[in-house]
């Protein structure tokens, strides 16, 4: 059988606890090796340790490339990859410009070679669950959506997703998860209006984010902030027949970190159910469904082997960074901004 060979740059905690294992979890794809600059850096068994990315680059066994190093670094490695003839994954951001994305999206299809961003939160328990929901009408017409990815941490941390430069900030990091799925459910916004600032003691890169997508009909918030004990709700809908509430986060990340990997019995499982309000206030919990974020390396290989598309098209890349680019803009000019056409 054809297996594909997979190479990853950066060795990362979304290395170790989203790629690896998610990979792991794919018959047709095999990890060659890592490129881990640290000599004290813990590898999987049988995975090859690189020292330089041009190494991964110019081996034949390596027919991908998964890009999981800081974000202002991932246009030019993306772009090195694909004119070595790799197909590549990009970590989000996918990239720090829109004209970056539509730059890399062009160079794939010039070389024939598969490009994604790595967005394995369409395949969470939480948003596959208000997705369900919302198709199957529960709500009726949806007019008012949020979207909560907010954290507890309310001190400054030395890394480099919190310290002032390119690509660091809660926005860049969380923003890309929170777009995507709303552009899976409404597709593009008319315009984009967002308040995104520093607010830790401390803080030299954004930590919170309020960004209203703005329909006709309907009025969607993105929000993520590092100051919320307790969390909130990941999810609230309310529309002309109902409203859903989704309140914790899907369990995936949380259960990989713990050592659980896809296939286990109790993998994506999720017991916050989804509580839903009909027009005459009844409620009723729904079990949540079962979150598969090894999906997107399925979706890697068949695309890969030739077998299916992509797990996420070229034109949903340049969408996502364009209402990216947008909530930026917005933010710093304080007015509404469109998307620029894709």
């Amino acid at each position: 059988m054809t297996r594909i060979g997979i190479g990853i740059i950066g060795n990362g905690m979304a290395t170790r606890v989203f790629h690896v294992p998610y990979i792991e979890a794919v018959p047709d794809l095999e990890l060659k090796a890592i490129v881990a600059r640290r000599p004290d850096a813990v590898l999987p068994a049988d995975v090859a340790r690189v020292a330089d990315a041009a190494d991964l680059l110019a081996d034949p066994a390596v027919d991908a490339i998964v890009i999981a190093t800081p974000s202002d670094t991932h246009a030019a490695l993306a772009r090195q990859a694909l004119r070595a003839g790799k197909h590549v994954v990009v970590e989000k951001p996918f990239a720090l410009s829109l004209a970056e994305a539509r730059d890399l999206a062009a160079l794939a299809q010039e070389q024939g070679r598969m490009i994604a961003a790595f967005h394995n939160r369409r395949w969470d328990s939480d948003f596959l669950s208000v997705r369900a929901a919302i198709d199957r009408g529960l709500v009726g017409r949806v007019v008012h959506f949020e979207s909560h990815f907010d954290r507890f941490r309310p001190h400054v941390r030395d890394r480099w997703r919190e310290a002032a430069g390119p690509g660091a900030g809660v926005w860049l990091d969380l923003g890309p998860h929170l777009i995507d799925q709303a552009l899976l459910l409404f597709g593009l916004p008319e315009t984009v209006s967002a308040d995104i600032a520093p607010l830790r003691e401390g803080a030299t890169a954004d930590d919170w984010a309020h960004v209203v997508l703005r329909y006709p009909d309907k009025r969607v918030i993105l929000h993520a902030g590092m100051c919320v004990a307790g969390g909130s709700p990941r999810f609230i809908v309310h529309g002309t027949g109902g409203s859903l509430v989704k309140q914790c986060l899907d369990p995936q990340e949380a259960q990989s970190v713990a050592g659980l990997r896809p296939g286990a019995a109790q993998w994506g499982v999720d017991p916050d159910p989804l509580r839903h309000w009909d027009g005459e206030g009844a409620e009723t919990l729904i079990p949540a469904e079962r979150g598969a974020q090894q999906s997107f390396y399925r979706a890697v290989a068949d695309a890969c082997l030739g077998k299916g598309p992509p797990p996420n098209q070229p034109d949903e890349l340049i969408a996502v960074q364009a209402v990216l680019e947008a909530a930026i803009v917005s933010a710093r000019e304080g007015r509404a901004v469109a998307p620029s056409s894709l």
